[in-house]
């Protein structure tokens, strides 16, 4: 989507860092904003502080978690600007790091409501409506550096959920239409409450992601550090397949996609 003027944009978990300044940048580009969380008081506060900057926001309460308040979204923003033309799935939690041995099983499925679940109530909610409407829109998820390596030790719950939004992403991406962009969104650390203040200026960091989404790019990427611990992920990875699995004239009888594609 390579304008964003006078485009209605929801962004979930958008009442602080992150989402709140894709809001407030998102605004200045001339789009009417929605944004929501769980706390309703923090939404407040926040779509004061926007409309102070003259951004055209309106703000509810949503946990992603639960579908009904999902439905209750998006009649929500649509009762304020219209159709919903951009989905930016932003919300999510961490996680009390912990071994996996050790981990208690209900905080790991709490992760996965948000991160995973969260993420396909709003795209199948807000999506199915924008594909019955087959004008330009978009589906922006917002994963992490921990969506191509595990960059946070003993995060199991949070690198796995982010790992999933991956392959999410990617599939939705060959499902739908050529009016709909779709892109993973990969910030590393991030000046957020998540990271406790600590990472890239959110505002630099947004400013170079909505920079990648203008130009259409599906992977939207921050963080320079990262393709060290991406190259030595696919070393290894590479390594493997030409030390025992080398290839050879042929090999591509066993390959899914090809295998699929020929017998459909």
């Amino acid at each position: 989507m390579q304008n964003f003027a006078d485009k209605t944009v929801a962004i979930t978990g958008s009442a602080t860092g992150i989402g709140k300044e894709l809001a407030l940048q998102l605004g200045r580009a001339g789009a009417r904003v929605v944004i929501c969380g769980r706390r309703l008081d923090r939404v407040h506060e926040a779509v004061d502080e926007l409309k102070a900057q003259k951004i055209i926001v309106a703000g509810t309460s949503c946990d992603v978690a639960d579908r009904s308040q999902v439905e209750a979204l998006v009649e929500f923003a649509e009762a304020q600007f219209g159709p919903v033309d951009v989905l930016i799935n932003n919300a999510g939690i961490g996680q009390e790091n912990s071994p996996i041995i050790d981990m208690d099983l209900d905080a790991f499925r709490r992760v996965y409501a948000v991160n995973i679940y969260g993420v396909l109530n709003c795209t199948q909610v807000f999506g199915r409506r924008m594909l019955d409407r087959k004008s330009p829109c978009a589906i922006y998820n917002v994963g992490s550096e921990n969506s191509v390596f595990a960059a946070v030790p003993s995060s199991h719950a949070y690198v796995s959920s982010k790992h999933a939004l991956l392959a999410i992403t990617e599939l939705l991406a060959e499902e739908t239409p050529d009016f709909m962009d779709v892109a993973l969104i990969m910030p590393g650390l991030v000046v957020s409450e998540m990271s406790l203040g600590l990472g890239m200026p959110t505002d630099q960091f947004v400013a170079g992601i909505l920079e990648q989404l203008k130009a259409g790019e599906f992977f939207v990427v921050s963080h320079a550090y990262n393709k060290v611990r991406i190259d030595d992920r696919y070393a290894k990875l590479a390594h493997a397949y030409d030390t025992y699995a080398p290839r050879y004239d042929g090999d591509i009888n066993y390959d899914i996609r090809n295998h699929l594609e020929t017998h459909q």
